[in-house]
């Protein structure tokens, strides 16, 4: 393979360990014909964070300033981080999908492997994966962690549900949303006495119709045990702890996406597009199009554009 960089770095990234190849080519002179060699130097690094600051050192100590490392599960993101400062923030780290540099078929260990990566690096035959910046990563952890809380939110209440079911409470029958003013009020009911009356739909529902009344009255004549009582308290304060919890991850959201309000409210310009899905929009993509040559590239990015796989004439799925 043709040289084109002449110092590079591979990491191979393990959970505990990082296996680090340079390549650095030394050019010498012999019966007046300048031929070229490779120094080799490989190393392991435990993943502390005194570890991996010794790995930028060493890598500072040996100039190398073009890394590669595979998209690891997360154990990339320390690495990336400590990296990313390194030579005043001129180092150039890529991190590459490992489908695209399988090594052929053979022996396979860890020094070969790291090896491999930075032979590759050297070639010129790694494309990086879009990392962005520190701020919007950030962001993207945030953003990814409240979705990742509504759907705790949506199982915590199927499991709630699945209680009145058993117990022949039928409130998703006839209530929208049981989870609202009038579906708390029957649950917080249900709680005290076990089972609802005529009276206690009468009460404690709001602006509902007398006939929708009449029917949630049929809905919920069923009797929940003493054991069923207190397993649907504690399902209700879970929910309610789950809610406090996003309520503060939304605030962090908030603070940190300050910074960045102008462009939110650009893309909330945008039809079907409000405040939260923009913040969404921006922690995944962040504000800096260039990294995407043309709108193409950025479809071919987000998945929404199909691959194309023919071989003798003949489209591949």
């Amino acid at each position: 393979m043709q040289t084109i960089l002449h110092n590079c770095c591979g990491l191979d990234v393990h959970k505990d360990s990082i296996y680090a190849c340079i390549l650095k080519t030394v050019n010498h002179s012999d019966d007046n014909r300048k031929k070229e060699e490779t120094e080799k130097e490989i190393r392991v690094f435990e993943t502390f964070p005194d570890d991996l600051k010794e790995l930028r050192e060493w890598l500072e100590s040996k100039d190398c300033r073009h890394v590669a490392m595979e998209s690891t599960g997360i154990y990339w993101y320390p690495i990336y981080d400590v990296l990313e400062t390194a030579f005043e923030g001129n180092m150039e780290i890529l991190v590459v999908n490992a489908r695209h540099m399988r090594n052929v078929p053979g022996k396979k260990t860890d020094v070969k492997d790291c090896e491999w990566i930075a032979q590759l690096l050297r070639a010129g035959l790694l494309n990086g994966s879009f990392i962005p910046p520190m701020q919007v990563r950030e962001l993207r952890q945030q953003t990814r962690y409240r979705k990742n809380i509504v759907q705790d939110i949506c199982t915590q209440k199927n499991r709630i549900e699945k209680t009145l079911q058993i117990g022949g409470i039928k409130l998703s029958t006839f209530l929208t949303d049981i989870f609202g003013v009038s579906g708390r009020n029957l649950m917080n009911v249900l709680i005290k006495k076990g089972c609802l009356t005529p009276e206690d739909v009468e009460t404690e529902t709001r602006c509902i119709s007398k006939e929708k009344k009449a029917e949630i009255k049929r809905a919920v004549n069923g009797r929940l045990t003493m054991v069923q009582r207190n397993f649907l308290k504690s399902q209700l304060s879970h929910l309610d702890e789950i809610y406090a919890h996003l309520t503060e991850v939304e605030e962090s959201i908030a603070e940190l996406s300050e910074p960045l309000h102008d462009d939110i409210e650009r893309l909330d310009t945008i039809p079907g597009i409000a405040d939260t899905a923009a913040k969404a929009i921006i922690a995944e993509v962040g504000t800096d199009m260039s990294k995407f040559p043309t709108a193409e590239h950025f479809c071919s990015w987000a998945g929404l554009a199909p691959g194309s796989n023919m071989s003798a004439g003949k489209k591949k799925l």
